[in-house]
């Protein structure tokens, strides 16, 4: 994740989003550890090219059989993508698994580069061909627009950023409970301050667990009151200080705060594909 020193709910609520048939181990996570494989199948891992070599940079969502989501800071308009859905393990060949190139690549209109605490941190990738699902590769749900979830709500934050600050990225993918900091708590002077904006949900900030490097763009999951896992956040941006700095808790941009541009963006898509052909 990069620090910052730096249409309806309809569209992703399809039958099925939100239930894995892997259930994942969400007990007694103290800091990041091995996800049970397969056990968020809506994770992908967004790789680009270089030397001839796919190398990981952030991660995503798979919304719909054909749309990612993802960081809109993920995403550089001269390089190549590939979308790796049903991945665990980086460094191996699993059958499991699907390397997908982009149709096109749509990042908010408003996203500025320059200041990412500015906020609209969120981009869509249209897949040049649909995702078969299985047990292993299954669509997140986006939860109702304006959703706000409360101080120390339980969500889990998976990737495969860095295991520390500078350190490696993982070969796995990893996950750790990642309480919300709501905004009255995270906009406190000592903690992000003007920072954070309401377009966005911060999680953790015990000094312990957080995102960081290669995590931006993926997922910060939180099962409603249905049982149902839902994607509130898109990781965004950590301290300067260090990826897991006590009181600066991972920003997440918020995904129930982006449901009509989701919806304008799919839907725009569409028209223009039919008029293409």
């Amino acid at each position: 994740m990069i620090p910052i020193v730096l249409a309806s709910v309809l569209i992703a609520c399809a039958l099925g989003c939100g239930t894995p048939p892997i259930e994942p181990v969400t007990t007694r996570v103290v800091n990041g550890v091995d996800a049970k494989p397969h056990s968020w199948p809506w994770q992908i891992s967004l790789q680009y090219e270089r030397d001839g070599e796919w190398r990981h940079t952030c991660g995503g969502s798979l919304i719909a059989a054909n749309w990612v989501m993802t960081a809109a800071h993920c995403i550089n308009n001269k390089l190549s993508y590939r979308v790796y859905v049903g991945k665990h393990n980086l460094v191996e060949e699993e059958p499991t698994s699907k390397a997908i190139l982009p149709e096109t690549i749509i990042v908010h209109e408003k996203w500025n580069p320059i200041f990412v605490a500015f906020g609209n941190d969120i981009a869509l990738i249209k897949l040049s061909e649909p995702v078969t699902l299985t047990d292993h590769v299954q669509l997140a749900c986006i939860p109702p627009a304006g959703t706000l979830l409360p101080n120390l709500y339980p969500c889990f934050i998976t990737g495969w950023g860095r295991l520390y600050t500078g350190g490696p990225i993982a070969d796995k993918l990893q996950q750790a409970l990642m309480p919300v900091a709501d905004h009255a708590t995270c906009s406190q002077p000592d903690w992000w301050g003007i920072a954070v904006r309401t377009s966005m949900v911060c999680a953790g900030g015990d000094g312990i667990v957080a995102g960081c490097n290669g995590d931006s763009g993926g997922p910060l999951s939180c099962k409603n009151s249905n049982g149902v896992w839902e994607v509130h956040g898109i990781a965004s941006f950590v301290s300067g200080l260090g990826c897991n700095y006590e009181k600066k808790p991972t920003v997440f941009t918020r995904v129930s705060a982006f449901n009509d541009w989701i919806d304008l963006v799919r839907r725009q898509s569409h028209v223009l594909l039919f008029y293409s052909k």
